[in-house]
């Protein structure tokens, strides 16, 4: 920015401070006879539109405010029209808080103001939302000004403030309404430099650490939603993505912040939905910058998916409040404010409240304030416990004197059994945090070979993981390097796996009598095969129950090594069982239905219980009626809708324990589990009446209905293996569509 015009903004912001009112009295609402006209003009061969040329009074309708008018039906252009009243201005504007999404302006036939690209069909792409001023010339009062706007956005038209004023009025007006967001952005980014700094100083890095990014977000938030943004540099859509970006990232920094307090609880939910959100901001933010989707469309998505996701963690918090620590509680419920803010701005922007300036900095600022007193309050409890603990060492130092030298000892014994036990729980806490970003236990077990040398230091061993035929190859061995190995290669199972230790806490010569080799289990529980021995944990204990004076600290080494192991052993299981579920998470992205991998896995299954349990078991095989003429009349996009018309009929139609897929193109199968042939023909023949009574509508046009022919293969009926009803029940659609289409048709030659 040139200095001059940097000092020229700084001028007019202490312009701004020692005004206030003179922005307010120099201004002229213009907030009566609105006028509305839906669709778009025409235009002469002068480019001038026909609407602005004629009157044509009949056509237009009152509206208290040119925002949103009734009757949209997915209409894309709407005009408005006012009359400019009488003013004196030296440098008159017209201001307009802010217009969705693109807009031209015409006063006595010219054109006078544009924002956005127009293409040939009046339409255009998302530019972003900044306010307007629109240079009015000489004469313009009482004279009549067009409004030519398109939007594919939710809403249509202009919001906030229209008023007129002169241009210096203006940018005045910009600063005093931004200057309480400007103040708390910049309070906002001393909050979040501080906690940064304590995150890297102090033991709660996680709390701090969410935060810094919530006041980090929060202040950038605030600074590129306020209007003097543009003051700055003039690139709207570039504000409006920073401020996107940090407003989509305020429910994960909450969210990271509740994990953590509620750690001890398993919060899983929460660990979702911070992962849900911030795949949301990646997705959003960077599928709108490779123009694939309009920035404006991404913002009422979110809107609707914070409502449900703050809703959520507010169910959790409030179970969990009682648990928590007097500060947390204090953040929480002033986030509360904050939220609460929020979501009355979100109804404002929404149309379900009336336009106003909800005070959202004010909750920030709230949250902010009560980080500075919990930090002060805090400061000062430390200072006087600091001051107490003096006091009182002062008191103590002439009896401790006398027994120095054995409380060292014992305290020296102390700190090295803490510090020990500190360093494992340390390695423990960064294995499992590891392990739980894990993917699947491949990965799982290379993290685990990695670091449990760190976790079973001082104590050499080996870690066994089991084979697809039942052995235990060995993974990785630590402490036996460079000297002949005690550990195998694979363990003989014949006689069973080496049972796990118990730790002995008889005499000194019973200990002695140990075996010199640990053993622990590490159990992981599946889906499939439910809990079963996945490794082998052996450690060299040579030396270790010797000596009669280490049976405190051999106990506190063993009970630590057995939790670790434990809390392994879930870690895994939750890794099994999340990779096994997400097998079967395979889901048709258009239509919602099952896909056809998850078809072929779960159709040999029913088959197999189906002979197995000599249980019947039917097949429909269902496709769309000349669907290809359908998609060359129609287009593919309205294919698309007949294919989830068809799907949402058959989700309708069969029950919860049938089984419905997408085959491919518009093929669909239904697993009928313990139907016969009647069942198998009445539930098909309801579904072709059913399809054939609903219209596929798209765009706002009805396309009529189309129509499904169905083959039916039904097992024992059939001869042969129930894994052939597929190919029989293909063979009788087949037949279905030399019919004459529309019907259904039974393996064996029946038309129902």
């Amino acid at each position: 920015m040139p200095v001059a015009r940097s000092l020229h903004l700084i001028l007019l912001f202490l312009l701004a401070l020692m005004l206030p009112g003179v922005v307010t009295a120099a201004s002229q609402p213009v907030a009566e006879g609105w006028e509305y006209r839906w669709g778009d003009s025409t235009f002469d061969a002068d480019g001038t539109p026909d609407w602005v040329q004629r009157d044509a009074p009949a056509e237009w309708q009152s509206i208290g405010f040119p925002s949103n008018p009734p009757h949209r039906n997915g209409q894309e252009h709407v005009w408005y029209r006012v009359t400019l009243p009488s003013g004196d201005f030296q440098e008159p504007v017209l201001y307009i808080f802010s217009v969705d999404i693109i807009f031209q302006v015409y006063l006595g036939g010219d054109k006078i103001y544009q924002y956005g690209t127009f293409d040939s069909n009046g339409r255009g792409s998302f530019e972003g939302w900044p306010w307007h001023a629109i240079p009015l010339p000489e004469g313009y009062q009482g004279e009549p000004i067009y409004f030519r706007v398109f939007s594919d956005y939710t809403d249509i038209g202009l919001w906030g403030e229209v008023a007129i004023m002169d241009y210096t009025n203006l940018v005045l007006f910009i600063l005093k309404n931004s200057l309480e967001a400007l103040i708390v952005a910049g309070f906002a980014a001393l909050i979040a430099i501080l906690a940064l700094i304590f995150a890297l100083l102090q033991s709660e890095k996680r709390t701090f650490a969410c935060i810094a990014l919530f006041a980090k977000s929060a202040g950038l938030m605030l600074v590129a939603e306020s209007q003097a943004s543009l003051l700055i540099t003039y690139q709207p859509l570039l504000w409006d993505y920073l401020a996107a970006g940090s407003y989509y990232m305020l429910p994960v920094a909450l969210a990271l912040m509740l994990e953590h307090w509620l750690s001890d609880h398993r919060p899983w939910l929460i660990n979702r939905i911070w992962k849900l959100h911030l795949a949301y901001l990646v997705g959003a933010i960077g599928l709108s910058l490779l123009g694939l989707v309009d920035l404006s469309s991404t913002f009422p998505v979110f809107d609707a998916l914070f409502l449900i996701t703050v809703t959520l963690m507010a169910t959790v918090a409030v179970s969990r409040f009682r648990h928590l620590l007097g500060e947390q509680r204090v953040l929480l419920l002033t986030y509360g404010v904050f939220c609460a803010l929020l979501v009355a701005d979100m109804a404002v922007a929404h149309g379900v409240l009336p336009w106003g300036r909800v005070p959202v900095s004010w909750g920030i600022l709230v949250f902010l304030l009560a980080v500075v007193v919990i930090a002060l309050w805090h400061y000062a409890r430390t200072q006087k416990a600091l001051t107490q603990l003096a006091i009182s060492l002062e008191a103590q130092v002439a009896e401790r004197t006398e027994r120095a030298e054995s409380l060292a000892r014992r305290e020296q014994a102390r700190v090295r059994m803490l510090t020990f036990e500190n360093e494992k729980n340390r390695v423990l806490g960064d294995m499992i945090t590891q392990l739980q970003d894990c993917l699947n236990l491949g990965q799982a077990y290379a993290v685990l070979t990695g670091s449990l040398p760190d976790l079973c230091s001082p104590l050499r061993g080996a870690v066994y993981r089991r084979t697809p035929d039942d052995c235990y190859e060995r993974l990785s061995q630590w402490g036996l390097e460079g000297e002949q190995s005690a550990m195998p290669r694979r363990l003989n199972t014949s006689d069973g796996l080496p049972r796990p230790s118990e730790l002995p806490t008889a005499s000194v010569q019973e200990r002695s009598k140990v075996s010199q080799q640990l053993c622990f289990w590490i159990n992981v529980e599946s889906a499939s095969d439910g809990l079963v021995t996945d490794s082998v944990l052996l450690l060299e204990s040579e030396g270790l129950f010797d000596a009669a004076g280490s049976e405190y600290g051999v106990a506190r080494l063993f009970a630590v090594l057995n939790q670790a192991i434990q809390r392994i052993g879930i870690t895994l299981s939750s890794i099994s069982l999340r990779e096994e579920l997400q097998k079967f998470s395979y889901e048709d992205a258009l239509t919602g239905l099952k896909n056809r991998r998850y078809f072929d896995q779960l159709y040999q299954h029913q088959c197999a219980v189906a002979q197995r349990g000599r249980t019947p078991l039917s097949l429909l095989v269902v496709d769309i009626d000349h669907f290809k003429v359908f998609n060359d009349t129609h287009g593919h996009e309205a294919g698309d809708r007949a294919l989830q018309s068809v799907a949402s009929v058959l989700l309708n139609q069969f029950r919860e324990s049938d089984i419905v897929c997408r085959f491919g193109g518009e093929e669909f199968v239904v697993i009928l589990p313990g139907a016969l042939t009647d069942d198998g023909r009445e539930r098909a023949q309801s579904l072709c009446d059913a399809v054939a009574k609903v219209d596929v509508v798209f765009e706002g046009r009805n396309l009529g209905p189309v129509t499904v022919s169905v083959g039916v293969a039904s097992w024992p009926e059939a001869d042969g293996e129930p894994h052939q009803l597929l190919s029989l029940a293909d063979q009788a659609l087949y037949q279905a569509k030399e019919d004459g289409r529309n019907r259904v048709w039974i393996h064996g030659g029946q038309a129902a």
